[in-house]
C-alpha cells in the first residue's frame, strides 16, 4: 500500500476521534485531530479509496511520555480504516497492562499510528545467525513458535538497542524463556510507516 501524503493526520484524526466516541469525551486538541466535523468533513470529501483497501496498524497511545495502551494488527483482516478505528479502541479500552482510558483523560493523550508493511519470513541457521540479520531501529519482529507468539514494533529498538536483548524480551512476551531456542523457531519481519502526535501539554506526570 502506498500511503498519500495526507495520510498521517487522516489516520491520527480517524483513531483519536474512535476513542473520544468510545470513551464519551472530547478528541481533544491533538495536532493532528482537529474539530470531529472537519475531520469528517475531509475525509468524506477525499473519498480515500486507500483507507478502503486492505491494511493492517498498531495504534499505541501515551501520557506525558508513557504507555498508556497499544494494540494492533500484524496482517491485513480489515480495511486500513477500520483496523485503525478497531485498534484505538481496543487500545483504549482493552489493554490487559492498564484500566480503561477516560473522558478526562482525553487531552493529555498522545496517538501513535504505525502501519505495517507485509511480514517477510526470515531464513537463519541458529539464533546467531537470526541476530546477524537483524537490522536495529528498522525491523519490526514476529515471533511464532511452540503454539506461542508476540511481535515488537521498530519503535521498541529505542529501549532495547541490542540485537540480543531485543529477541530475548520478545520471547518472554511470547511466554518462552528468554534463553529458549528451538529448530521450530519462526521469526518474519515488517517495516512500519509511523504518525504520530506530540505529547499534549499538561500531560499527567
Amino acid at each position: 500500500m502506498t500511503l498519500p501524503p495526507e495520510a498521517g493526520p487522516v489516520l491520527l484524526a480517524l483513531a483519536r476521534n474512535a476513542i473520544a466516541g468510545a470513551v464519551g469525551g472530547d478528541a481533544g486538541p491533538g495536532t493532528f485531530a482537529p474539530a470531529g466535523a472537519d475531520v469528517n468533513a475531509k475525509t468524506d470529501a477525499a473519498q480515500e479509496d486507500w483507507l478502503d483497501a486492505p491494511g493492517a496498524c498498531f495504534v499505541t497511545l501515551t501520557n506525558a511520555g508513557r504507555l498508556r495502551g497499544c494494540i494492533g494488527s500484524i496482517e491485513p483482516r480489515r480495511s486500513l480504516g477500520a483496523d485503525v478505528r478497531a485498534n484505538a479502541v481496543a487500545a483504549a479500552t482493552r489493554d490487559r497492562r492498564f484500566g480503561p482510558v477516560t473522558a478526562p483523560e482525553m487531552p493529555a493523550l498522545a496517538v501513535e499510528v504505525s502501519v505495517l508493511s507485509p511480514a517477510s519470513p526470515m531464513s537463519f541457521a541458529d539464533e546467531t545467525d537470526a541476530l546477524a540479520q537483524l537490522r536495529p531501529g528498522v525491523d519490526g519482529l514476529v515471533l511464532e513458535c511452540c503454539g506461542h507468539r508476540a511481535t515488537y514494533l521498530p519503535q521498541v529498538w529505542d529501549k532495547l538497542p541490542d540485537p540480543g536483548a531485543f529477541l530475548a524480551s520478545l520471547k518472554v512476551k511470547a511466554g518462552l524463556p528468554q534463553n529458549f531456542w528451538s529448530d521450530d523457531l519462526e521469526l518474519s519481519r515488517y517495516t512500519v510507516t509511523e504518525f504520530h502526535e506530540p505529547s499534549p501539554a499538561g500531560g499527567e506526570s
